[in-house]
């Protein structure tokens, strides 16, 4: 018995359509990589932009006068009558 005879150009699909493939399976497995990371880093931006923001709220309320003078001239409560009153008051 001999081994049945295969036309080439069935090889030469086959081999072909394997090679194909392997290269779009490694092509998409990059693409979809390289999204997941981008995704995770700006999640990780979003976090610490939170944080930032949540550590300036927190500044600000501990660094308000007790007596309601804002003292910071770039916060829009800010006014300037306000706090000259306050500071002779309190020298």
């Amino acid at each position: 018995m001999s081994a049945p005879v295969v036309n080439p150009v069935r090889n030469v699909a086959r081999w072909s359509a394997l090679v194909g493939g392997l290269v779009y399976g490694y092509v998409h497995h990059n693409s979809l990589t390289a999204l997941e990371h981008g995704r995770a880093e700006k999640k990780k931006i979003e976090h610490r932009d939170e944080l930032i923001a949540k550590a300036k709220a927190e500044w600000v309320k501990i660094n308000t006068p007790t007596g309601g003078v804002v003292t910071d001239p770039d916060s829009p409560n800010f006014d300037l009558e306000k706090l000259l009153i306050h500071l002779s008051e309190t020298a």
